[in-house]
């Protein structure tokens, strides 16, 4: 039964806050990640598990999220997922070794991807007027990005004023008020009978997990480890697998057919290479700022503030844009102003001060907010309601599998060129032949000490392997930038509404009939 009018404030605000909590994870932990290894005793591989054990879980199970939400109701999985990742903060806030942490992110992975594709559903569901649903779905991407956004800001102070733990704190007065006001007012509803897609899960989750494994270890390892070899054929053969048994299962968890629609393919082209280039340096910015730049937590997290408050401002732009002109406007601007961003960021090092780089992190906010209330309104607005919960799946499950992606891909190019630059060529940075033993793991961890000359030399070294990260993000954002203005281009003879142009067609039940 849906809700009265004068109640769906309430349910607007409900979902908005929860989802701000799910994305605020997403980033908060990231100024913390400093003080986590010198208390953990983590090395830069631990650090990235941190990081990526959340991510992971939450991608691997989003599509399976969306499918339980349609077989069982979206508000009692929503609900699920909302008590699981409360828990799962509290246990990370306890956690006394990095093993113990990694596995609570995991636990709030689950819970995440209980919550998060019921979130949208319901949204669909209750605000049936597509001009107020269209508004409601701007405010609660808007709302999602801004957790992404203030993240690191709320991060460093907390950090700062009460350590590591209490970024997972936070999280859980929020989630039992969440879970109390929810419970009153979220309405339950199914969309249709589905069955479980076992093979698809299992597939998904091997396929995501042995690619990521392979990336974050490969570096520690070496590439031509056999452990490393092993889990990246795994990856190899499972992912097309994947794909197959999708293909031709009458049930399937990820409905390949969305991919049909080249609008369709082009926001979720935006939303995976956006997370792929933005959570990927996020990742690795803090460790500059805090490791080699000396700055505290608190200064670290402040200097994001102008990009926060330019992710605030673009949100509503883009959902204008795209509502008047279609999705290509905002994404393709969007992709290449972040592009232009991590491109002009690897021009800056360790000495640079802070007001010569801030145009940068404005540019990157811009592109940011640019993108991500265009993304969740055109698959809102390309999807009838009965597939609602797996096409919100389906767009966050391949935004958290860029991000996944990012930390593993853009990781893996700095630790390798970290791990090159002090074992073959020590001199090379003034240091002691000795330097080449102290790889990242030994300089982030607090109960190594290391002699001046060779700290300075590991933070040039990790300066120059940021530089060259940064530089495989931009291309591969500019890459993004292409394909999508290709996909969303609009074809000769088209008329300026036809939906072929990237506009919302005027009847989405067609999309897929």
């Amino acid at each position: 039964m849906k809700p009265p009018a004068r109640r769906k404030g309430l349910v607007l605000a409900t979902l908005c806050a929860t989802m701000f909590m799910a994305m605020l994870d997403n980033v908060i932990v990231n100024n913390a990640l400093p003080r986590i290894g010198q208390e953990l005793h983590s090395g830069v591989s631990g650090l990235q598990w941190v990081v990526e054990g959340y991510s992971l879980v939450y991608a691997a199970l989003l599509l399976t999220g969306g499918t339980l939400g349609d077989r069982y109701g979206r508000r009692r999985i929503f609900l699920t997922g909302l008590a699981v990742f409360t828990a799962g903060s509290a246990a990370a806030a306890l956690s006394g070794s990095t093993g113990t942490l990694i596995a609570a992110r995991m636990l709030q992975g689950l819970g995440a991807a209980l919550l998060t594709p019921g979130s949208l559903s319901i949204l669909r569901h209750v605000f049936t007027d597509e001009r107020e649903r269209a508004r409601a779905v701007g405010l609660w991407s808007g709302v999602s990005a801004l957790g992404l956004a203030v993240g690191p800001v709320l991060g460093g102070p907390i950090v700062d004023a009460f350590g590591w733990a209490a970024v997972f704190w936070v999280n859980v007065p929020i989630g039992v008020a969440g879970l109390l006001l929810a419970a009153r007012v979220l309405p339950e509803f199914t969309a249709r009978t589905r069955r479980l897609d076992l093979p698809g899960q299992a597939l998904s989750a091997l396929g995501c997990g042995a690619l990521v494994y392979a990336l974050i270890e490969g570096p520690v390892r070496g590439w031509t480890d056999h452990q490393v070899l092993t889990v990246a054929a795994v990856a190899a053969l499972a992912l097309p697998a994947f794909v197959a048994v999708e293909a031709r299962s009458a049930d399937p968890m990820l409905d390949l057919r969305f991919f049909r629609d080249r609008v369709l393919t082009g926001a979720a082209v935006s939303g995976f290479m956006i997370s792929f280039g933005m959570f990927g340096a996020a990742f690795f910015l803090p460790l500059l700022m805090q490791g080699v730049m000396g700055w505290s937590p608190s200064d670290a997290g402040l200097a994001g503030l102008p990009m926060t408050v330019m992710i605030v401002v673009a949100a509503p732009l883009s959902s204008a844009l795209t509502s008047r002109h279609g999705p290509r406007l905002p994404l393709v601007t969007g992709l290449t102003l972040c592009a232009a961003g991590l491109g002009a960021l690897s021009l800056y090092g360790a000495h640079a001060h802070y007001a010569q780089y801030v145009w940068v992190l404005l540019t990157l906010g811009l592109g940011m907010g640019m993108t991500f209330t265009p993304v969740s309104i055109t698959v809102m607005q390309r999807v009838d309601p009965a597939r609602a919960g797996m096409a919100s799946a389906t767009l966050n499950t391949l935004r958290e599998i860029g991000g996944v992606i990012g930390v593993a891909a853009l990781g893996a190019v700095l630790s390798s060129r970290l791990t090159a630059n002090l074992t073959a060529s020590p001199g090379r940075f003034g240091a002691p032949d000795e330097l080449g033993r102290h790889l990242p793991g030994a300089a982030q961890d607090g109960a190594t000490v290391l002699p001046a000359p060779v700290r300075d030399a590991v933070n040039a070294a990790f300066v120059d392997a940021l530089h060259l990260a940064l530089c495989c993000g931009s291309a591969a954002l500019a890459a993004a930038a292409l394909l999508v203005a290709l996909l969303l281009r609009r074809p000769r003879g088209a008329t300026p509404s036809s939906p072929a142009d990237g506009r919302p067609p005027r009847r989405p039940e067609a999309a897929h009939r």
